[in-house]
């Protein structure tokens, strides 16, 4: 026998090494002492293994003496010559054949998530370890894994090299494909009015969508609730389990529109009985626009009130000026629309009017002081009680002063006295008047005189057509025609201011404040008398005659 056929005979006797190492051999548990579990696997001694190696993540070992085990034989014997053995070898081993088996064939496995380390997770698959990368845990990405931490899970494996000890599971793979399907089931069996149960999956300013099983539906901000929100994330929040109707769905497009408000009754219906006109109720202000307010009176119903309505005085402020939000309000229903959903209210009807307040406190000829608040062309604008104006018009600021020249007596922030003329409540109009504290001279003059008495004027202007008088204080004219009898006599230029002269009264206009007199008239008149008195052309005296005789009896009265 050579050399080489001793030693392929003492390997062939005797192995290279010991046949066992690096081998699954089953064992029996003989006992378990402190930590460990001494194993007979039928050589010539016995091997321990420490207890952890039995157990399962998050589990104690539930192992006895008796029980038939598969061990790895790690090396046939140590200092102590005892077997060197490992279960978790053996588990290894066993599951990876598995695994490999299961990830040639497309098949999912099971594990259980026990650690997390960089990256990821760890995962147990049934003794062998793998990686979960923490973007293939879920769909969506997961903020707390809490939850999934000692529960069997199916996992996809994604890679696998035995050489290395790597594996790489994907927990996401799975739930796709379920989603897949799960998907198609959805969309084949949906119809509009379905309630459903989804998850929300994303927030934007104009609604949410959400997960309903695979397929993403879209719940618009308006349809959240009936009340108003202006942004979705004020009643969902991302992850949030909720329960939606169907309220549109294309099939064609796929595209689903959902809502939650739908769910609860129509607080608009009865709306009409609920809030009948010209009835008063406290609402809380939701929303301030430059047209006016938003007052919700229950939840769902809301009305608005135009900036018209919302106060007596204030016209041109701002809305925001006079509520804020969230501010509760006393309104009054003005009108309702249920069709347009529509209702409006005011606010101002709440308070009193101040202009009915102003008329009950102070009747016309009642007397007023305020501020001079404001000057226009045509007047003056008074500050009165109440937060309300009142306006002198220039014609009521003066009786012998023009309008432009009474006006300019006056400024911003005197304090004047005046006369109520009259309220318009309607309107919102009050007039008022200065000049009439005092009593009208033209009046005054008026009542001591009527159409034919003859007075004495002074001239005050010459002008192409006539004179320009005054008569007791009262403004006058005299006509270019009516100056003199003779037509030669009837000259302006004649007089001059501040001459005196008698007329006749012929027109008292009052409305133009103005007496029309005659010179000529007054000839006329004085010519008649004194042929009355002296005596007729008929009787053969001339007219000059009588006028002379008549003259010179004046003059000899008068010597006496």
């Amino acid at each position: 026998m050579t050399m080489e056929d001793f030693a392929a005979l003492l390997d062939e006797t005797m192995g290279v090494s010991n046949p066992f190492e690096g081998s699954v051999i089953k064992g029996i548990i003989v006992r378990v002492e402190n930590d460990f579990a001494v194993i007979d696997v039928g050589l010539k001694s016995e091997g321990r293994v420490q207890l952890k190696e039995f157990a399962t993540a998050g589990r104690a070992a539930e192992i006895k003496a008796g029980d038939a085990i598969d061990v790895f034989v790690e090396r046939y014997e140590d200092k102590n010559g005892e077997v060197v053995l490992s279960r978790e070898k053996a588990k290894r081993e066993e599951a990876w054949t598995l695994l490999e088996k299961s990830f040639q064939d497309n098949q999912r496995v099971t594990g259980v998530i026990f650690g997390r380390v960089k990256g990821g997770f760890t995962v147990d698959l049934s003794g062998a370890v793998a990686f979960l990368p923490g973007s293939q845990v879920d769909i969506r990405p997961v903020r707390d894994i809490t939850p999934l931490l000692g529960s069997p899970q199916p996992f996809q494996i994604l890679k696998m090299d035995r050489s290395r000890g790597n594996i790489v599971v994907s927990r996401r793979a799975v739930l796709e494909e379920t989603r897949a399907e799960q998907r198609s089931e959805l969309i084949e069996n949906l119809k509009e009015g379905q309630i459903l149960e989804g998850v929300v999956k994303n927030i934007t300013d104009y609604g949410a969508f959400v997960d309903l099983g695979g397929v993403d539906g879209l719940l618009h901000v308006t349809d959240i609730a009936w009340k108003r929100i202006n942004h979705p994330s004020e009643a969902l929040h991302i992850g949030q389990t909720v329960k939606v109707q169907v309220i549109r769905f294309n099939p064609e497009t796929q595209r689903i529109s959902l809502g939650i408000k739908q769910l609860d009754a129509d607080p608009w219906e009865g709306v009409e009985a609920k809030y009948p006109v010209q009835a008063k109720f406290v609402g809380r202000v939701t929303n301030i626009t430059d047209y006016g307010a938003f007052v919700e009176l229950e939840p769902g119903v809301e009305g608005l009130v135009h900036v018209s309505e919302m106060s007596w005085t204030k016209k041109n402020v701002h809305p925001g000026k006079i509520v804020s939000t969230s501010q509760e309000v006393e309104v009054m229903v003005l009108d309702v629309d249920p069709q347009k959903r529509r209702i409006s209210l005011g606010l101002k009807q709440c308070l009193s009017n101040p202009w009915e307040s102003f008329v009950e406190k102070f009747p016309s000829g009642t007397l007023v002081e305020g501020e001079v608040k404001n000057i226009t062309e045509f007047g003056l604008f008074i500050g009165l009680s109440g937060d309300i104006d009142g306006m002198v018009h220039m014609s009521d600021l003066s009786w012998d002063k023009s309008g432009d020249a009474a006006i300019a007596e006056y400024k911003k922030g005197d304090m004047v006295q005046a006369k109520v003329l009259d309220v318009d409540v309607e309107k919102e109009r009050i007039s008022l008047g200065i000049k009439q504290l005092g009593s009208d001279p033209f009046q005054d003059a008026v009542a001591s005189m009527k159409k034919g008495d003859i007075v004495t004027c002074t001239v005050t202007q010459v002008t192409e057509n006539g004179l320009e008088v005054q008569v007791d204080g009262m403004s006058g004219f005299i006509r270019k025609s009516e100056l003199a009898r003779e037509r030669s006599e009837q000259r302006p230029e004649r007089f001059a201011v501040g001459e005196k002269l008698d007329a006749k009264v012929t027109m008292i206009e009052k409305g133009a404040r103005k007496v029309t007199l005659s010179v000529k008239a007054r000839e006329f008149e004085e010519e008649k008398a004194a042929m009355a008195e002296y005596g007729s052309s008929d009787s053969g005296a001339s007219l000059g005659d009588i006028l002379g005789a008549a003259m010179r009896r004046a003059q000899s009265q008068d010597d006496k």
